[in-house]
Order: C-alpha cells, then sequence, then structure tokens
C-alpha cells in the first residue's frame, strides 16, 4: 500500500438508524479529508440500509442477515454455522473492493464483517456506542487494538471514548444565530421559552400522552412546545398549533431539520438512545431523558454521563405522567439563568469531534498516521488525539 494511493474503507455499520448514522458521518469526515477517499457500506435488506446509504451517495453492497442474540444464549452455539454464508459474501465484498480497512459500528452487519477482515488481514477498527457492547462488537474487539467508544463509561475492554460521529450539521450547528429562523420555520413565535419532544422516528406514546395532557397547563406558564409525535403515533392530522390558550403548542408528525428543531429549542424532552444523547450534548442543550424501559438498560446508562456533568435529568418512563411534567418542567423551564447553565454544562461534557476522532483511528489502523494536514480546514472542532479520552478497561 503506498501513502499516496487514497484509502478504501468499509464500513459495516447497517440495521438501524443509531448505527448508520455514525457509519455515515465517518464517511463524510473521511471523504472530506481525502476526497477520492473510496467508501463502501455493507448492509440487509432487513433494516434502513437500502434506505438511508443511498440516499446519502455511498455505495451498498449487500449480505445476508443473520440477527444476533443480544446475550449469551444456547442460540449462541448456531452463529457459526448460520455465519459462513455471510461471512464468504463479506469477504467477496473485500477482495472486490480491495479493503484497506474495516469499520464496524456493532449490530448483525459488522460481525461476518469482522470475520472477513480477519480471514483477509484486513485491519478493523470497532466503534462502540452503547455503554454495554453488543455481541458483535465485543466479539471484534478480540480481533484488533483499535477500539473507539462513543460513551466515557463504555464497558468495551480497550476501548478509547472518542464520542459519536456525528453529522456536521450537528456538530457544526450555531443554534443562536439559527434560532429565529428555526421558530419561523415551526410556527413558533421568539419570546417564549421552548421545549422540544420527540421520541424518535416512530414516536413514543408514554411521551406523546404525557405531553398532551400537560399542555394546556405548560402553555398557560408561557412555556411554547415543539412536538414531534412520531410517523408512528402519527392520525391523520394537519401539521400545526394544537389547540392552547397560552403559548403555542405546534406537533409535527416527523423532524426532517433536525438542526432547525434543536436551534429552536431551549430545553428538550426525549428517549435516551446514544445519538440523541451525543448530539444533544454536542449542541449544549439541556434535556429531561425517559430511559426506554426494555432491553438491557442501556438508554439510562447512555444519559447518566450528560446527566452527571449537570446537562440533564432522568426521569423513568413509569413515573413520567403529565402530573410530573406540569410540576417539574414549569419551574425549570421558568429559570432562564438555570436552563443557561445546564446547556452549558451539557456542551462541555459533549464531543462535536467524534467524526474526526475516528478519521484518525481508521487513518492509524490502515498505517497512514494522523498528519493534522490531512484535516479538512474548515472543522470549528479539531478532532482530540485519541489518547486524550480513554475508557479502559472492562468494568
Amino acid at each position: 500500500m503506498t501513502e499516496d494511493r487514497p484509502l478504501h474503507v468499509v464500513l459495516a455499520g447497517g440495521g438501524s438508524a443509531g448505527h448508520i448514522e455514525p457509519a455515515l458521518a465517518l464517511a463524510d469526515a473521511l471523504r472530506r479529508r481525502d476526497p477520492r477517499s473510496e467508501i463502501t457500506c455493507l448492509g440487509t435488506t432487513k433494516g434502513l440500509d437500502t434506505k438511508l446509504i443511498p440516499a446519502r451517495g455511498y455505495p451498498l453492497e449487500l449480505i445476508p442477515a443473520v440477527p444476533m442474540p443480544r446475550k449469551p444464549t444456547k442460540d449462541v452455539f448456531t452463529v457459526p454455522s448460520r455465519l459462513a454464508g455471510t461471512v464468504r459474501r463479506a469477504a467477496e465484498v473485500l477482495d472486490k473492493v480491495a479493503a484497506d480497512v474495516v469499520v464496524g459500528f456493532g449490530g448483525y452487519v459488522s460481525l461476518p464483517a469482522y470475520f472477513a477482515a480477519r480471514r483477509r488481514s484486513v485491519p478493523i477498527v470497532v466503534h462502540e456506542a452503547n455503554v454495554r457492547p453488543g455481541l458483535a462488537n465485543r466479539v471484534g474487539a478480540r480481533m484488533t487494538d483499535w477500539i473507539a467508544t462513543g460513551s466515557p463509561d463504555s464497558r468495551l475492554s480497550g476501548g478509547q471514548y472518542l464520542g459519536m460521529p456525528l453529522r456536521q450539521m450537528i456538530s457544526h450547528l450555531d443554534r443562536p444565530a439559527l434560532r429565529a429562523e428555526a421558530q419561523d420555520f415551526f410556527g413558533l413565535k421568539h419570546e417564549p421559552v421552548t421545549l422540544l419532544v420527540y421520541g424518535g422516528s416512530q414516536g413514543a406514546r408514554r411521551l406523546n400522552e404525557a405531553i398532551e395532557g400537560a399542555a394546556e397547563a405548560l402553555s398557560v406558564a408561557g412555556i411554547q412546545i415543539l412536538h414531534a409525535v412520531g410517523r408512528g403515533n402519527w392520525r391523520d392530522e394537519s401539521p400545526g398549533a394544537f389547540p392552547v390558550t397560552g403559548a403555542p403548542y405546534v406537533r409535527v408528525p416527523y423532524l426532517d431539520r433536525m438542526d432547525l428543531a434543536y436551534a429552536a429549542a431551549d430545553a428538550v424532552l426525549c428517549r435516551g438512545g446514544m445519538m440523541t444523547c451525543s448530539e444533544l450534548a454536542a449542541v449544549g442543550l439541556p434535556a429531561v431523558y425517559v430511559p426506554l424501559p426494555i432491553g438491557n438498560g442501556e438508554q439510562r446508562l447512555n444519559a447518566q454521563p450528560v446527566v452527571r456533568a449537570g446537562g440533564g435529568s432522568i426521569v423513568e418512563d413509569e413515573k413520567l405522567t403529565s402530573a410530573w411534567l406540569v410540576e417539574n418542567l414549569i419551574p425549570m423551564l421558568s429559570d432562564r439563568e438555570k436552563l443557561a447553565e445546564m446547556g452549558r454544562a451539557a456542551a462541555a461534557f459533549g464531543r462535536r469531534d467524534g467524526d474526526e476522532a475516528l478519521a484518525d483511528l481508521v487513518y492509524q489502523a490502515a498505517g497512514r498516521g494522523t498528519d493534522a494536514g490531512t484535516r479538512a480546514a474548515s472543522t470549528d472542532g479539531a478532532a482530540k488525539e485519541a489518547s486524550n479520552g480513554a475508557a479502559g478497561a472492562e468494568r
């Protein structure tokens, strides 16, 4: 491999948006660093791969889907036989594109990519978003020294805390500069404090029911609401203002412009997905996190670091009621000085350079070093050295 040849990086981050979005943010960073960089994404037809990846202009190679067990059960013993064909297909892709590095983000696309890379002696980089790593990344981390984590609390052995790769429209967001434009875009007023409520693309019924019941009291208290109900919960309503007697309550089915939603907001009521926690911290928005009460509790773990830093609070799903919101949010949102303090704490904790820091790691794994001159000159938050934050040994 010659130093002047562009890198060809294979990204294995298919399935959910939580795996795909950081992979695409890394792809963008690599292209900014060297426009000749060649990127190939691995995915399947089961998740959002065929929708999100081509829309961003990156080639997608499909492999058979082999769902991974989330916990060590007897199903683990059937994984090798089920993986065999998928690993062969992934190895074919690595051969076809002459891959220099494979970067995995977890999920059922990553494990065959890791095995194929080891078979072809291609360097592996692992990025784990959550505090509790999944099976794929626990296995992949045993095959490489190039391990990055999205949380300082990560329990993935040997991981360096680099943060989450974020879209530049979020990581470079200037909220004050866009605030008036954002409020006009959503039909909000300029003066009231603004609460943003969202629960992912499909919405969260618990959040929806609680905020609908509290909307009138919040409105009368002078708090306006921007509420993304979610495509899965939208009842063929017309987007726009919901009838309240005070400050506006604006409902939309989905937020296509998260940058404007963040710019319009002063605080957020949301779930605790890792991308959500990372984005809110990066843009300096205080939040009340309501972890999804299923799975292995990863959403609570995701939110805990920024909450410890003073950038938000956590309320359990079963405790979130309209009465709780009225009792707790009105005092919180009425204290602009306290909100600003929480926002500063969130921003101080957040990382805006996760994409560039991970790109550094990819270059290191490929044996190219991390010459600062290769970085895009336009990046405001230059990537910190990988050694600046470490998540240490497994705890």
